[in-house]
């Protein structure tokens, strides 16, 4: 049987994770004064502090050959989660968060001796003084992992500004200036690309009555859905195989009786806001088009095996369209972005689900369907790609992942050939990093730099406290990891 607290713990983590995308404050902060539109929150003198046992700040990981840097020393600092933006539309540097606030790191010198760090916003002593520290290494999809009265949203697509929340509301800062702006109240999970919207959720029954609530579904148990072959067959499960089942039968219970959501686009030169999109479902993933300021891409939350997961829908309300239909019982596609043209939604595709593994991409004009095939080692729980679409990160898996993969550890790198396929190069040994969320575990969540030289991530592979990383792309030719070609084994 499996683990029923570990299941209870992570089964509680991720409904959190849904219903909160976005980097919420966990204590609040101060707020400017009414009708203060811009102030200063640059940061304090005083240093945060960094944790005392550490290693050096930059090695070559033994296993690969690959440099990799801890880009901060402050405990539990993080990269955001992998499909917001985190840089700037020039490409020179790179928002993360921290539990002293939000800082920026400078890509133009990154591998030139010490990372250089800009403070933006100060974070530190706006919670109450009773308020708990967060456990070492904890944090999940979006979380800083510590706390701070300041948490980051995003970098804006074309401006030089990035968004933050605190007690409420939504700020801006310039990365230059330091000089943080009041945008609107609300903790939304977006802002649009012209930052002319900004997208928040609601749950309402559609007051037209067009809307209904779907008939509900006869739900099979996971186990018989997952591994119905093996069970005929009289195999034991695994105990990997038994806990992959019972966290599909805690999401598949939200198909039972799903709640009606509805999107918010409120626009930031009017005030004025709509409400669109009605839907019984459970709706995750909101992310604005990074060129087309008024389409959106979201996902429907579940079993990734019974839903039709990956929509689009304009800001109007209009369009509203499912971008990818399942093929087959038991494929799955998920954990989607956008690539950085706006045309294509990237996905995670298994066909069937732990059994062939792609990167697949949909053209959001034409349908077209994009496929490169990887192995199951070659894996990740999340996927990012280069701004040229010619280089994709993942950030690999342990065994109780949907790939069960054996040896899926590692921060990996794909590069296109001209004939369809990719090859992989590992990056980094994770072997040490818990991917395990709800118990301590942190899902590294790669993106790849603009000028295409870094993959960054996050893990607590260092004692267990979570840090952001920047893995260089090149290296000694001699020294590094050799690509790897895909040779089928499903």
């Amino acid at each position: 049987m499996p683990n029923l607290p570990r299941y209870l713990s992570l089964l509680s983590f991720i409904s959190a994770c849904t219903l909160t995308r976005i980097w919420a404050a966990d204590a609040p902060a101060a707020s400017p004064a009414p009708g203060t539109p811009e102030y200063d929150n640059a940061p304090r003198t005083d240093a945060p502090a960094t944790a005392a046992a550490l290693g050096p700040r930059e090695w070559i990981d033994p296993d690969t050959g690959h440099r990799v840097i801890r880009i901060s020393d402050e405990p539990n600092n993080q990269s955001l989660y992998f499909h917001y933006n985190s840089y700037t539309p020039e490409g020179d540097k790179m928002i993360f968060g921290a539990p002293s606030g939000i800082w920026a790191l400078d890509l133009k010198t990154l591998g030139q001796g010490e990372p250089k760090l800009d403070w933006l916003v100060d974070g530190r002593n706006t919670a109450p003084a009773a308020a708990p520290a967060a456990p070492a290494g904890s944090g999940g999809r979006g979380g800083r992992g510590g706390r701070s009265g300041v948490s980051p949203l995003m970098a804006a697509f074309k401006s030089r500004d990035a968004y933050y929340t605190a007690n409420g509301v939504l700020y801006a800062v310039n990365v230059d200036t330091k000089v943080s702006r009041i945008v609107t109240t609300g903790r939304p999970w977006g802002v649009n690309a012209d930052e002319t919207y900004v997208g928040s959720m609601i749950n309402q029954v559609d007051p037209t009555g067009k809307v209904q609530p779907p008939t509900p579904p006869t739900l099979v148990p996971q186990r018989e859905r997952m591994f119905g072959d093996k069970i005929k067959a009289g195999i034991p499960l695994t105990k990997d195989e038994e806990y992959a089942a019972s966290k599909e039968d805690g999401l598949a219970r939200r198909l039972l009786n799903p709640t009606s959501m509805a999107f918010i686009f409120t626009n930031l030169k009017t005030n004025a806001s709509i409400t669109a999109g009605y839907q019984y479902a459970s709706i995750d993933h909101q992310q604005f088009n990074p060129v087309d300021p008024n389409l959106v891409l979201y996902a429907h939350e579940g079993t990734w095996h019974e839903v039709e997961r990956i929509w689009t829908i304009r800001t109007d309300g209009s369009a509203q369209r499912l971008m990818y239909k399942r093929q087959m019982d038991m494929e799955i596609v998920g954990h989607e972005w956008w690539s950085h043209d706006g045309k294509t939604i990237w996905f995670d595709m298994q066909t069937p689900r732990s059994h062939d593994f792609w990167i697949g991409g949909v053209n959001i004009d034409t349908g077209q369907l994009t496929k490169y095939h990887i192995q199951r080692n070659w894996w990740g729980v999340h996927f990012n790609s280069s701004r040229d679409n010619t280089l994709f990160a993942s950030d690999g898996g342990d065994p109780t992942q949907v790939a069960f993969c054996q040896d899926g550890e590692w921060i990996n790198l794909f590069r296109v050939q001209p004939d369809g396929s990719v090859t992989r190069e590992k990056l980094v040994n994770l072997s040490k990093n818990n991917y395990v969320t709800g118990q301590g575990g942190i899902e590294p969540n790669v993106t790849i730099t603009p000028d295409n030289k870094w993959v960054v991530f996050r893990a607590n592979m260092e004692g267990g406290i979570v840090h952001a990383y920047a893995v260089e792309i090149g290296g000694d030719p001699a020294k590094i990891s050799k690509p790897e070609k895909f040779v089928a084994t499903n």
